[in-house]
């Protein structure tokens, strides 16, 4: 998941676009908005407000965080509600 937009792309349009930044000499950017790579703290901000729109993808993402961190009754809430939103990864990691 990109962290600016919460965009899912796939390994090889990533790979893509890491290619033609670093034959440009370019900075690194999201190649769906164009806005420079974010810290840490910037992404969980990010994401969070994500969260609070109701963006599935966010919370699956924060699911899958919070259960590595060990907290696992806080990732089923996160895969719940992100499954109720029609999430298919949410979905299947509840499936599981």
């Amino acid at each position: 998941m990109l962290h600016c937009c919460s965009t899912i792309i796939c390994n090889g349009c990533y790979h893509a676009n890491y290619m033609r930044e670093e034959e440009g000499s370019l900075r690194h950017t999201c190649p769906f908005c164009r806005q420079p790579a974010s810290t840490d703290e910037e992404f969980k901000k990010q994401r969070m407000k994500r969260i609070e729109l109701n963006n599935p993808v966010a919370m699956t993402c924060e699911g899958l965080n919070q259960y590595h961190n060990g907290d696992y009754s806080s990732a089923f809430g996160y895969y719940m509600k992100a499954a109720e939103l029609g999430d298919a990864e949410a979905q299947y990691t509840l499936s599981i």
